[in-house]
C-alpha cells in the first residue's frame, strides 16, 4: 500500500512529471494507491479545478480516516520532531501511513524524512 502526500498528488496530475510516471508504475505493478482524509482535504484546498479533481478521484484509492489512534501517533511525531510550527498537517499524514503500513509518497521528501526514525517508509 502506498499513501499519496499532498506535493505528489498535486505533481501526479501533470502528464509526464517524475511523480506522474512513478504513479503509472506502481499501477502497473499492481500496488494499492490511498490517500489519507487529511492529504485529500490539504488537496481540496486547492487552487482546484473541476477536472484535476475528478482526475485525482480516479488516481486515488479510498480515502483513509484519521482515527484517535493516528492523532496520538501525529502527537508523538510533532513532539518528537521539534514541534515545528506548520507541520501538524505532515505529522498527520504521516500517522495514518504508520498507522496502516503504508509507504507514504512526497514530492517534498525533506518535510517528511525526519519521520523516518520512527518508521515511516518513504516510497
Amino acid at each position: 500500500m502506498i499513501h499519496l502526500d499532498t506535493s505528489f498528488l498535486i505533481l501526479a496530475l501533470r502528464p509526464g512529471s517524475a511523480e506522474d510516471g512513478r504513479l503509472r508504475t506502481w499501477n502497473a505493478a499492481g500496488e494499492d494507491i490511498a490517500v489519507s482524509a487529511v492529504a485529500w482535504a490539504e488537496f481540496r484546498c486547492g487552487p482546484l479545478s473541476p477536472p484535476h479533481l475528478e482526475a485525482a478521484d480516479r488516481i486515488v484509492g479510498p480515502r483513509i480516516d484519521f482515527t484517535d489512534g493516528d492523532a496520538a501517533m501525529a502527537a508523538r511525531l510533532f513532539n518528537a520532531s521539534g514541534r515545528r510550527r506548520g507541520s501538524l498537517p505532515d505529522c498527520m499524514i504521516a500517522a495514518v501511513a504508520l498507522g496502516r503500513g503504508a509507504r507514504l509518497a512526497t514530492a517534498d521528501q525533506r518535510d517528511f524524512h525526519r519521520f523516518e526514525a520512527l518508521g515511516l517508509e518513504l516510497a
